[in-house]
């Protein structure tokens, strides 16, 4: 536990961290990944060159900072984490080595001045504290997930045995395991982490299951970005009876058990953990309402699936918006971007419901501006970020 000095200390850094820490966590990370190659993996060097990264980060320490009192007012934010870590396997001996590179971050971008021994030795505590509840509480996750049925610990080896196009640009890769053993089930809505080797560097990423996972395998549908290490080489070269690592799946942003209507809005590739999610809501016979937006015809994924549950399960109702009109798919719902209205006219009539949304940020940004101005509860409103999490104004 921190002493009163030391919380007093840290908390007296917070408008230093509202107005400077994007820079400090941009400096901290220029460090720890020129200085330990051995972390390069665990991060992704597109979210770095963004930004997006530094940004998480620095909310994430001037939310600490502003807690250090009352750590419960964190919310979430500290389930987020540890799930993040376990997809990539963060493991105890990384903690020492950012724990050394955020302290001299901060002594090197506020200065001697003002980063003092004293605030130095706070500081130091504070992110041992935090240290020490993330390994604790990850060590619970690792066994847990070793101990329960078809589970491992680590990297365990897959092979892929199917790869399916589903767009102009997803595709979906089925693994399964080269021992031929059960598999951790997943809950609709998580995630798997792989671990590969592009050109002689390792790599690690998250990537949603687009299906359950009942049927032994394990389904992501990966969008090809443009400049994408990993995305790209699933799509060029991945080849069924290929290799892979996989790490067990973790996550969240999972459906939970209701009775009331379920709303699944996506944007683009968004629509990977919705799949899963509809698939298990039709076991309990829920009103479902499936809203997904796509920039046209031919880049909208899992269409004719989505169409047949629909067609087969009266209690679902599905809805599609493209921005533009290709004038070669069949036609969408609505044409342009989702509106408030055109929400409005496609939700339940009744706004109790549980509404799950994921897409790009700015489309994230707008679905839960209008879902909370149409009157849906904001506590049942439910969204993650594929990347580093951030505010949604």
């Amino acid at each position: 536990m921190l002493n009163a000095q030391d919380r007093a200390i840290v908390k007296a850094t917070v408008p230093l961290l509202e107005s400077g820490g994007e820079a400090l966590t941009t400096h901290f990370y220029k460090l720890m990944l020129s200085e330990y190659p051995q972390v390069r993996p665990l991060f992704n060097q597109a979210h770095q060159a963004s930004g997006d990264q530094p940004r998480a980060l620095a909310n994430g320490v001037l939310m600490y900072a502003r807690h250090i009192d009352q750590l419960e007012q964190l919310g979430g934010l500290v389930g987020q984490i540890i799930n993040k870590h376990v997809a990539l396997q963060i493991l105890p001996e990384h903690y020492p080595i950012v724990g050394s590179c955020l302290l001299r971050a901060i002594e090197e971008v506020l200065g001697k001045e003002i980063a003092t021994p004293e605030v130095i030795a706070a500081w130091g505590a504070a992110y041992q504290q935090l240290a020490d509840i993330l390994i604790g509480a990850e060590a619970d996750v690792y066994a847990q997930k070793e101990a329960a049925p078809g589970g491992w610990r680590g990297a365990r080896d897959f092979k892929l045995v199917q790869r399916v196009d589903e767009s102009s640009e997803i595709v979906s890769f089925y693994f399964a395991p080269v021992d031929g053993g059960a598999i951790l089930k997943a809950d609709p809505g998580q995630y798997i982490g792989l671990q590969l080797i592009i050109d002689g560097t390792e790599q690690r990423r998250n990537y949603s299951l687009s299906a359950l996972s009942d049927a032994g395998q394990y389904r992501i549908s990966v969008k090809r970005e443009a400049g994408g290490k990993v995305s790209n080489y699933l799509h060029e070269q991945m080849a069924v009876g290929d290799s892979i690592k996989l790490f067990p799946p973790s996550g969240e942003f999972t459906l939970s058990a209701s009775d009331k209507p379920l709303v699944l809005i996506s944007g683009g590739v968004g629509i990977t953990p919705t799949l899963p999610m509809l698939e298990a809501a039709l076991e309990s016979g829920r009103l479902v309402h499936f809203i997904h937006c796509a920039r046209n015809g031919a880049v909208h994924a899992f269409r004719d699936w989505v169409d047949g549950l629909a067609a087969r399960h009266p209690q679902v109702k599905r809805f599609y918006c493209y921005a533009e009109d290709d004038g070669v798919s069949e036609p969408a719902d609505a044409v342009g971007l989702l509106t408030a209205e055109q929400l409005n006219a496609w939700l339940p009539k009744e706004r109790d419901v549980d509404a799950y949304f994921l897409g790009p940020k700015g489309f994230m940004a707008t679905v839960k501006g209008h879902l909370k101005g149409l009157g849906v509860p904001e506590a049942q409103s439910r969204y993650e970020f594929f990347g580093p999490a951030s505010a949604l104004e």
